[in-house]
C-alpha cells in the first residue's frame, strides 16, 4: 500500500473516532494493521476478552512471528488457563490446554508437561512457581505489565504504537477544501451554494447547487479569488462538526511509575507469575475519573476525543430496547390516541435489558441494566450509547463472606432496578447478589464510583431513592425479606 493510502486510512481511523464509531475503528486498525491501539488492547485484557485479545491481536502478529509474538500469545493463554481452573472448569481448562496451548510443546515439551499437571492439583497454587497467584484481577494486572513491555519491543509493532500527530476533523477539511476548488470552477458561482451530495462533483448550474438564504461566514474563502463559498461541511447532516474533546491525554496506568521499564526480555516461557509485579501492584491501573478511554491526539490540542468502548459484551445476537414516542396532553389522562403505535428508535444493548430509567433533568438520558450485570447510558435522541460499565465488585474485601463465597460458586449477576436520585446527580443499581452500587454522575459520560452497600442476603429486588427532611435516603429490599 502506498504511503498517501496508509495515511488515508489513518484519516478514516480519526474520522470513526470522532464519529464514535466504536467497534469499526477498532476493526479498521485490526484489519489494516497500521495502528496498535494500547489503550483499547489493555482495557480488553482487563475484563478478560480473550477471544478479542487473540483476534485484535491477529492484526498485527501470529504465534510464530519471533520471540517477542511468542510469549505474548504464550501469557495471554496461560491466564485463560489458570482462570479455568482457577474456577474449577476443568472441561474448558482441558479445552484451552489442547487447543491454544499444545501449539507449544513443540517449543518446549517439559513445560507443557508441567502445565499439563496442574490439571491433577486441587489448587494450582499449590505449584511452587504460581504460589503466590491472587485474584483474577490482579494477575491480570501484573500480566498486563509484561504484555506492554513484550510488545513495546517487539519490532513488528514498531512504528505502530503512536497515532500521527493530526489537526481535529482533517478528512472534513479535506473535503471542505476539494468542494470550495470545484466551486472556482463554476462559471457562475452562486454564494453559500448548499451541498446535499458528496457522490457527484459540484456544479451551481446542478440541482445540489442550491442558492441558500444568506451567505455564512467561512473560513475557507479567504483564499478564494470568486465570489461565493461552501458552508463548514459539518453543517450537512450526518457531518456535524466533533464535539470539542475535553479529556486530557493520559497514559497507560493513572499512576505511572517513576522508574523506566527494564530491558524485555524475550526469552524462555514458563508458567510462573511474570517478572516484575511490584509496578503494577504499587501503581494499580485505574481508569481516568474523566473519562476511561481516551485513544486519539489531535495536533492542535493536547485532548482527545471521549471514547468509551463497550467492553465485555457477549457474542450474542444483540437484543433490542425500543424506544416509543409518547406525546404528553396537558391533562392527567392519556387517550390511547396520544401513544405512536410506531418504534421511533432501537438501541442495541448487547445483553438483555432488565431495567430503564430516564434522568429527571435530561430526558433524553436513559440508563440501562442487564441481565450480565452491565449498566449503559444512552443519549436516546442521538443513539449515542455514552457509557458501558461491566460488573464487578469494587472492595470485594470488605464485602460479607456470604458473597464473596456466592460470586465464587456462581459469579453470573444481573441487574435487577437502575434508578436515578431525584435530581440525576446520582443512580443506583441493584444487583441479584447481595448488593447495590451508588454512582454519581457528572454530566456527558463521566460516571463515577460512589458507594458500595451489602445490602440483604439473596438479590437486591428493588431499590429507590427518598429525600425526606432534606436528607437523600436510600431504600432497598430483597430476597431476605427485609426493607431497609
Amino acid at each position: 500500500m502506498s504511503s498517501l493510502s496508509r495515511e488515508l486510512v489513518f484519516l478514516i481511523l480519526q474520522f470513526l473516532d470522532e464519529e464514535k464509531f466504536k467497534e469499526t475503528v477498532h476493526k479498521l486498525e485490526q484489519e489494516s494493521g497500521f495502528y496498535f491501539n494500547m489503550k483499547y488492547f489493555e482495557d480488553e485484557v482487563i475484563n478478560g476478552n480473550w477471544d478479542e485479545v487473540e483476534r485484535y491481536l491477529g492484526g498485527f502478529t501470529k504465534v510464530d512471528d519471533n520471540r517477542y509474538s511468542m510469549k505474548i500469545f504464550f501469557e495471554i493463554r496461560k491466564q485463560k488457563y489458570l482462570e479455568a481452573l482457577d474456577k474449577h472448569d476443568r472441561s474448558k481448562a482441558v479445552e484451552i490446554l489442547v487447543k491454544d496451548l499444545k501449539v507449544f510443546a513443540s517449543f518446549n515439551e517439559e513445560l507443557f508437561k508441567e502445565i499439563t499437571q496442574l490439571l491433577t492439583l486441587e489448587n494450582f497454587r499449590e505449584n511452587e512457581q504460581l504460589s503466590k497467584y491472587g485474584d483474577t484481577k490482579s494477575a491480570r494486572a501484573i500480566m498486563l505489565v509484561e504484555l506492554k513491555k513484550l510488545i513495546e519491543a517487539n519490532p513488528l509493532f514498531r512504528d505502530k504504537l503512536q497515532f500521527p500527530n493530526l489537526k481535529s476533523s482533517r478528512l472534513r477539511t479535506l473535503i471542505n477544501q476539494s468542494l470550495n476548488w470545484q466551486h472556482q470552477l463554476c462559471k457562475n458561482p452562486r454564494p453559500n451554494p448548499d451541498i446535499k451530495t458528496l457522490f457527484v462533483d459540484h456544479s451551481c448550474g446542478q440541482p445540489n447547487g442550491a442558492r441558500a438564504p444568506s451567505p455564512a461566514n467561512n473560513p475557507l474563502l479567504g483564499s478564494i479569488p470568486k465570489p461565493g463559498g461552501f458552508p463548514q461541511l459539518g453543517a450537512h447532516g450526518p457531518f456535524q462538526p466533533a464535539p470539542t474533546p475535553v479529556a486530557p491525554l493520559a497514559g497507560w496506568m493513572s499512576n505511572p511509575p517513576a522508574v523506566t521499564h527494564p530491558a524485555v526480555s524475550g526469552g524462555a516461557i514458563g508458567f510462573g507469575t511474570p517478572t516484575n509485579p511490584a509496578a503494577m501492584l504499587k501503581h494499580p491501573r485505574t481508569p481516568s475519573a474523566a473519562n476511561p478511554s481516551m485513544d486519539y491526539p489531535s495536533g492542535d490540542s493536547d485532548h482527545v476525543s471521549k471514547r468509551p468502548r463497550p467492553v465485555g459484551l457477549s457474542e450474542e445476537v444483540n437484543l433490542p430496547v425500543n424506544m416509543m414516542p409518547v406525546t404528553y396532553p396537558q391533562s392527567h389522562s392519556y387517550p390511547q390516541d396520544d401513544f405512536h403505535k410506531a418504534v421511533a428508535r432501537t438501541l442495541s444493548q448487547g445483553s438483555a435489558p432488565m431495567s430503564m430509567d430516564f434522568h429527571p433533568v435530561q430526558q433524553t438520558l436513559l440508563l440501562v441494566g442487564t441481565n450480565v450485570g452491565d449498566i449503559g447510558l444512552w443519549d436516546v435522541g442521538t443513539k449515542e450509547r455514552l457509557v458501558v460499565r461491566n460488573f464487578k465488585v469494587w472492595e470485594l474485601g470488605k464485602c460479607s463472606m456470604a458473597l464473596q463465597a456466592a460470586l465464587v460458586k456462581d459469579p453470573t449477576v444481573s441487574v435487577n432496578r437502575i434508578i436515578w436520585s431525584p435530581d440525576g446527580t446520582l443512580f443506583g443499581v441493584a444487583y441479584s447478589r447481595h448488593i447495590v452500587q451508588i454512582y454519581s454522575y457528572h454530566g456527558g459520560d463521566d460516571i463515577r464510583q460512589h458507594l458500595e452497600i451489602d445490602a440483604h442476603v439473596g438479590g437486591v429486588n428493588d431499590i429507590a431513592f427518598a429525600h425526606p427532611n432534606k436528607q437523600l435516603c436510600i431504600i432497598t429490599c430483597g430476597d431476605d425479606k427485609t426493607i431497609k
